[in-house]
This record gives C-alpha cells, sequence and structure tokens, in this order.
C-alpha cells in the first residue's frame, strides 16, 4: 500500500523486509532445530525436574524452571509443545496414584502387574495434538463452566477441600475424567505454570521472544550511535526481572491452585508416600529412555555454549571484546557469531564418528544416517522457521520506515508533548497499562510493531 499512496518506493519497502535482526533468528532456529531433533531439550527438561523431588509443589517448580530455561533460547510456544507431553505423563500418574494411596499405605503387598502397567505412559497422541499447535491449527481455546472455589493456605493437605474422595464426575472436552477436584486443579496448575513460564523465560534473553528482537531494531534504526544494547546487557538487565517473576508466579499458581504444604516446602528432593514413589518413577523411566549422553547431544550442546560465550563476550564493556580483535570494531553484530555456529551444524557430521568414546550406542535416529549426513538438513530447518515471525517482523519495520518517511511519527509526538510535563514515572506506567491492555486483544509482536514507532518520537 505505501507504493501505492507514494509513500515508499517498491524497492524501500522491500529492503525492509529482511535485516541484521533476521540472520540472528535463522542463526538461533538452527541451533534449535538441532535441540528439537536429538532431544537435548528432553534430557534437560527430566534432568531438572528430577532434582527438585516430587512433590507436587516442587514439581510445579522444577517443570517451570525448565521451561523458562529452554524459552530463553528457543520460541515460546515450541517449548510449551515440548514439555507438556511430559507433564501430562506426570499427571496421569500422580492423578491415578492418589486414589490408592491410602490403600496402598495399609497394605504391606508389592505392586501387581496392574499397577506396573499403569506406569507405562503413551505420550503419541499428546505429542500429536502439540504438533499441531505449532503447526497453527489450534488456534481456538476452549472454555469450560467451572464451580467457584475458595483458594486458602493449607498447612495440611488433608484439610485443602481439593483433597476429597468424592467422585468429581467433570468430563473435559478431551474425554479426561477428574477424579477429585484437587486432580482437576493440579492440572490447572501445571498447564498454567508451563504457560506463564515460557512467557518469563522468553523475556530473558535478546532471542527469546520476536517482541525483544523487534525492539532491538527499531532501537538501532532510532539511535543509531547507541551501542549499550546487544546480547550481554540485554540478559543482565532482564534475567534478574525474569527469575523474580518466575518465583512469585510459582508461589501465586501454588496458593492458588494446590494450596501451601509447609511440611511438603521444606522436603525437597524427599519421597515419602507412594504416589511421590510412582511419579519420580515415570521420570525416572523416560528419563532412562534417552540412554547415555550421544555425540549428536554433545555436538548441539558445544554450539550451543561457544554460540552463547561469542554473545557474552563480544563487547561485554568493562573489557574489550572479540569485536575489537577482528577487522574494525563496530562491524559485528550479534547475528554474525549465531550465523557462523549455525551453519557449522550443516557441516557437522550427524554420524558418530569411529573414534568417539562417548554414549554405548547409536540413537535410532542417528543410525539412519550416512557418513555424510550432517547435524541438521535444510528440510528440518525449514519445518522448525517461524516464517510468520519472519514476515511480521519484516512488515514492522516497514510500518516504522512509512511513519517516520510520512510524518505520522513527528505529528503524533507533537501531540504528546503535553504529557514531557507529567512525572515519568507516570508517564511510564501509563504507557505499561494501555500497552498491556491492547495485547489482551491483540498479538505482542503486532502490538509493538504499531506502539514503538510512535513512543519512540515522543
Amino acid at each position: 500500500m505505501f507504493p501505492l499512496f507514494g509513500i515508499m518506493k517498491s524497492s524501500e519497502v522491500a529492503s525492509q523486509y529482511f535485516k541484521d535482526i533476521h540472520l540472528l533468528l535463522i542463526g538461533v532456529v538452527c541451533l534449535a532445530t538441532s535441540i528439537q531433533k536429538w532431544n537435548l531439550h528432553k534430557r534437560i527438561a527430566l534432568w531438572m525436574v528430577l532434582s527438585v523431588g516430587s512433590k507436587p509443589t516442587w514439581l510445579l517448580l522444577g517443570f517451570m524452571s525448565c521451561t523458562s530455561l529452554l524459552s530463553m533460547w528457543l520460541s515460546n510456544t515450541s517449548t510449551a509443545a515440548m514439555v507438556m507431553p511430559i507433564v501430562d505423563a506426570v499427571l496421569c500418574q500422580l492423578n491415578s496414584a492418589a486414589p490408592e494411596e491410602r490403600a496402598l499405605t495399609n497394605s504391606k503387598n508389592s505392586p501387581s502387574k496392574d499397577k506396573e502397567e499403569a506406569t507405562k505412559i503413551d505420550l503419541t497422541s499428546f505429542q500429536e495434538s502439540n504438533n499441531h499447535l505449532e503447526n497453527g491449527n489450534a488456534n481456538t481455546e476452549e472454555h469450560e463452566d467451572e464451580p467457584a472455589y475458595d483458594n486458602h493456605s493449607y498447612a495440611n493437605q488433608d484439610e485443602s477441600p481439593y483433597n476429597n474422595n468424592h467422585s468429581y464426575a467433570k468430563q473435559a472436552k478431551s474425554g479426561r475424567l477428574y477424579k477429585t477436584k484437587r486432580d482437576h486443579m493440579m492440572c490447572k496448575a501445571f498447564s498454567l505454570g508451563i504457560a506463564y513460564s515460557s512467557t518469563i523465560g522468553g523475556m530473558a534473553t535478546l532471542t527469546g521472544t520476536s517482541t525483544n528482537l523487534i525492539f532491538i531494531e527499531q532501537f538501532e534504526l532510532r539511535y543509531p550511535d547507541c551501542q549499550f544494547v546487544n546480547f550481554g546487557s540485554w540478559i543482565a538487565f532482564s534475567f534478574p526481572i525474569a527469575f523474580l517473576v518466575l518465583i512469585l508466579s510459582w508461589l501465586w499458581i501454588n496458593w492458588l491452585f494446590i494450596g501451601y504444604s509447609f511440611k511438603d516446602m521444606q522436603c525437597c528432593g524427599k519421597i515419602k508416600s507412594p504416589t511421590d514413589v510412582d511419579s519420580r518413577d515415570i521420570l525416572k523411566q523416560e528419563y532412562d529412555k534417552l540412554g547415555p549422553l550421544s555425540y549428536q547431544e554433545v555436538v548441539t550442546l558445544v554450539i550451543f555454549l561457544l554460540m552463547a560465550l561469542s554473545w557474552f563476550t563480544r563487547d561485554p564493556g568493562f573489557i574489550p571484546g572479540w569485536d575489537s580483535l577482528f577487522g574494525l570494531k563496530g562491524y559485528k553484530s550479534d547475528a554474525t557469531s549465531a550465523i557462523l555456529f549455525g551453519f557449522l551444524l550443516f557441516i557437522i557430521p550427524g554420524r558418530k564418528p569411529r573414534w568417539w568414546c562417548c554414549g554405548s550406542k547409536e540413537k535410532s535416529r542417528a543410525t539412519q544416517l550416512t557418513e555424510s549426513t550432517p547435524m541438521i538438513t535444510w528440510k528440518e530447518f525449514e519445518e522448525c522457521i517461524p516464517w510468520h515471525i519472519v514476515i511480521l517482523v519484516g512488515g514492522g519495520f516497514v510500518l516504522a520506515k512509512g511513519c517516520e518517511v510520512s510524518g505520522l511519527s513527528t505529528w503524533v509526538g507533537h501531540r504528546m508533548e503535553p504529557l514531557s510535563n507529567l512525572p515519568v514515572w507516570i508517564i511510564v506506567f501509563t504507557v505499561c497499562l494501555i500497552v498491556t491492555s491492547v495485547t489482551e486483544v491483540a498479538s505482542n509482536p503486532a502490538t509493538i510493531t504499531i506502539f514503538q514507532p510512535i513512543l519512540s518520537s515522543m
């Protein structure tokens, strides 16, 4: 529309759709493709959850922590879709074991074969539903009429109204029957915890979510002489905030849906009840299925560490970084190292070399590879890259440039000059309130694309 109305030339519009930030996104997606292909994310998630214990309160913290950690480097939607199958398996085990806990406590007999078979959770159907979510097929939200609950803190879980034994005949649309209110509230707590933590982790790093990428590109266009904002300075500022918000979210969700038990809060990592044993067993079984650390996982982990280290050391600020060692300073950006290490994944062989001594056997997927097959292929990369985000980010740059060329940003800035007389904290609070309200009905990338060019002109 801009060329038709004489605002910008078609060549100028096209040049805005591919910027330095797109190269950064491509490099990160290359790493994310390798992480997902070789199940490194699953190993990290299971290891973190096993480290915190099997109490529901600590399981919630473990799942939220690993989801936040993964979403710092992967997309928020993909992270939630990858973690939810593991959460669903644990919830199925917790919900099925809870009604039998009293009988198991009074009985000294060994578990039957039926109970052993009950621990074998099939994750295929749930994983398929998450794949549909990633492909954009799940665009509608299902709402259920639910009774109101009084949520309080309970020193003893037996006193909680969610821990009753009467049947909670609530048939969800997914086909799951919650036997008690506590089962239903437990599923709510874990589901919301995964959703919240994936968003919280995304704001901790520059590449964690598309809104951060849009901001940094707009910031560099508006203030080209300011080189202060980079990957290291961003994570130094945002990570403490994300950590604090994560802890507060965990406490709030735990109080709202599970209820506090100070006895459980003090026994992180300890296993006492049969339910705790069952839930830990299912996690241990899933972790054992991964086998020893494979060659492909080691390569992916090394590439990840090198990429993150290069981002931190490019221009740390307190000492000269590697940016000043190669060529002219300022010619390199975070996209340089992202593309470099991402490109290596297309070169490094995906088959374990003969001299490799770690790991007892090849992964099932690796045995099908030839010696010339790389860690990731272009087809696998195409399946993971979010083209809608690439186009949306480019459209935001076009909109910002159009507002600048047409003079709309200047006009809006003049109309907002009376706000300059107000205290800064009132202006910031008002802007946050308005933008947050808009994100309730619009996507985050679209919101920042519209508001940032206007607000930056004030």
